[in-house]
């Protein structure tokens, strides 16, 4: 299934900026903010920390494929570290908070704190993340943690667009199944895990199984082998 056919604005980041890191969460994600930001010929580099993901298994699966997805793109790719323990440290005492709550709000804050410190340090005046063009996310929780970030360093700022609009949020579906990327069932950390699994029980559904579940494969598609 090819994407729907549709004429792109052209995009202008804040301050007329065409060098940005943009923040990404996953492939699903950052599928439609990358080919947005290429065809309005921004030039942005991919920047992937996300020590909240858990197990590694699932960090990996998921780092993989969207490094895969930005090299197909010729989109410069870095990788952070995976320092789940800084994470745990950090959300420490609330473990049994809500999604979109202060546990979430902590850690948006620690990866895009992470990100602000690299452009800073890289030559970069804007930032982003792909982590608002989901539904299933706060926006303004993202926009505030984001522009907290970007506050610390002169002359920096967060980008603040709405991804979800002009038919985003369903482009974003289309690329993942024409892509077949994984689809992840949770959020990514270890206590959206339990929660979504004990939902899962409730409703008399199996536990989440690992790298089986696919964007237009069958649901228990074997996993596929990324390729560098």
């Amino acid at each position: 299934m090819k994407p729907t056919e549709f004429t792109r604005p052209i995009l202008t980041p804040p301050n007329n900026s065409k060098k940005v890191l943009l923040h990404s969460c996953c492939a699903p994600c950052s599928g439609e903010v990358m080919e947005a930001m290429t065809a309005s010929g921004i030039d942005y580099t991919i920047f992937f920390y996300n020590p909240n993901i858990h197990p590694l298994r699932e960090y990996e699966i998921r780092k993989e494929e969207n490094m895969r997805f930005a090299e197909q793109h010729n989109i410069p790719f870095i990788d952070a570290d995976y320092d789940a323990d800084n994470w745990f440290e950090r959300v420490k005492g609330m473990e049994n908070e809500p999604e979109r709550g202060i546990r979430c709000t902590e850690c948006f804050d620690m990866r895009f704190e992470r990100t602000a410190l690299y452009a800073y340090e890289n030559g970069f005046d804007t930032i982003s993340s792909s982590l608002a063009i989901s539904r299933w996310k706060d926006m303004d929780q993202i926009n505030g943690c984001g522009e907290r970030a970007a506050a610390r360093y002169p002359n920096m700022l967060y980008w603040t667009y709405n991804w979800r609009k002009d038919g985003g949020s369903q482009r974003m579906l289309e690329i993942s199944k024409q892509e077949q990327f994984y689809q992840q069932e949770y959020c990514g950390c270890v206590y959206s895990l339990r929660d979504t699994n004990n939902w899962r029980l409730s409703k008399g559904r199996p536990r989440i199984e690992f790298g089986v579940k696919f964007y237009g494969i069958n649901d228990t598609a074997t996993l596929k082998k990324t390729e560098k």
